[in-house]
């Protein structure tokens, strides 16, 4: 008789909510749209959040945030993250995802480390005004409670290492009614490069008794389960290591039920997913834009593999699934998964930032407002 594997973790709690499998997609701008997500979604158990919108986007009836709050059929649990600075905004907001999209669980961004977005005191620069952030989460809690959705946020250690605001803001997090705090273990100044600290995952774990979520270098599920042994965490966000490697939700999957495993598809199985993720752009967005939307992927799936530099450029200017079809035989469908790319970073990485950009004055203290900028209605990149 064989005896079924424990599980690495318990499923993860949000509110009413359960996360059978304790493993966060991140949202991230232009790729976390509906049909990545069930591509995702299609591999594993998670929760899948829908790319980042502006609070006073969606209040004020702007259309490009409207449009970005499209779900798939296949989606049970609907999740998206939410970007703002005004606490009246952002507990509007939150209403109406509840009310209007029937949305189940808002994420909230103070983690963004973009210069538009923390020039403006947003993102990562947020949280070092301790009053203005309770004001947002209480905002949302209370908002989302009328309607049974919890409401988790991401933030970073801090601006740079002389402000620190993690272990602050897990504090307020909890008093404020935060279901979970996801922590990504960099700086804003860091932007995506250097190693993330998952030490300081660790010390938020002890300061604080919400669940928490660690963030950064999670490239195979080797490393999730690495995080949770080393920090105590509850579970992991997962950005850039699924960049052009959907099928990393199932290995996520199996390693957190107790039985790792690793997926080395060949060239032929990376076609088909490729063709399964352009179906789907077309399905939601036209076929014209679904093939552009695709363009950008092109080269996260194909990293590693034997493919010509022709081949590649004509697969990053597709303009239709027939066009797709023809170039993907080209492939060889053979072609063995290149290990050497195990563990190796995806997507943005770039060097340290020479500082971060601020209101003025922003550093003056850490309770007033004073330089606050009124957020954009343009979406802005997530992080």
């Amino acid at each position: 008789m064989t005896t079924a594997a424990a599980p690495v973790l318990p499923p993860l709690r949000l509110g009413p909510l359960e996360v059978p499998t304790p493993v966060v997609l991140a949202p991230m701008a232009g790729i976390t749209n509906a049909a990545y997500r069930r591509l995702c979604g299609e591999q594993g158990a998670g929760l899948y959040v829908c790319e980042m919108i502006t609070s006073r986007g969606l209040v004020e009836g702007d259309e490009t945030t409207r449009r970005m709050l499209v779900f798939d059929e296949a989606e049970t649990v609907r999740s998206v993250q939410l970007y703002g600075t005004d606490p009246a905004y952002v507990g509007k907001a939150t209403e109406i995802l509840a009310t209007d999209y029937g949305v189940a669980h808002v994420d909230l961004n103070f983690g963004c480390p973009v210069p538009k977005v923390t020039r403006k005191g947003g993102g990562a620069a947020l949280p070092w005004k301790r009053r203005l952030l309770a004001e947002i989460l209480e905002a949302a809690v209370t908002a989302g409670e009328r309607h049974g959705v919890p409401v988790t946020m991401k933030t970073r250690k801090g601006i740079d290492e002389d402000h620190l605001t993690y272990l602050d803001a897990g504090r307020i997090a909890q008093e404020s009614g935060v279901a979970a705090i996801a922590l990504h273990g960099r700086t804003a100044i860091q932007g995506y490069s250097g190693t993330a600290d998952w030490e300081s995952i660790a010390r938020l774990v002890e300061h604080v008794d919400i669940p928490v979520l660690g963030n950064g270098d999670v490239w195979e599920a080797s490393d999730a389960l690495r995080l949770v042994a080393e920090t105590g965490a509850a579970g992991v966000v997962v950005g850039r290591g699924c960049l052009g490697r959907p099928w990393l939700f199932r290995d996520l999957a199996t390693a957190f039920a107790g039985e790792p495993t690793t997926t080395l598809p060949s060239l032929g199985e990376v076609a088909v997913m490729m063709r399964r993720h352009a179906e789907l752009l077309c399905a939601h967005l036209s076929e014209e834009w679904g093939c552009k939307e695709f363009r950008k992927h092109v080269a996260w799936y194909l990293k590693g593999f034997p493919a010509g530099g022709d081949l590649r450029r004509a697969l990053a200017l597709v303009s239709s699934l027939d066009e797709l079809d023809r170039l993907l035989a080209e492939l060889d469908p053979a072609a063995p998964f290149p290990v050497l790319e195990l563990g190796s970073p995806r997507g943005r990485q770039g060097a340290p930032r020479k500082g971060v950009a601020l209101p003025e004055g922003w550093l003056d203290d850490t309770d007033g407002t004073a330089g606050l900028a009124r957020e954009d209605v343009a979406e802005t990149t997530g992080g």
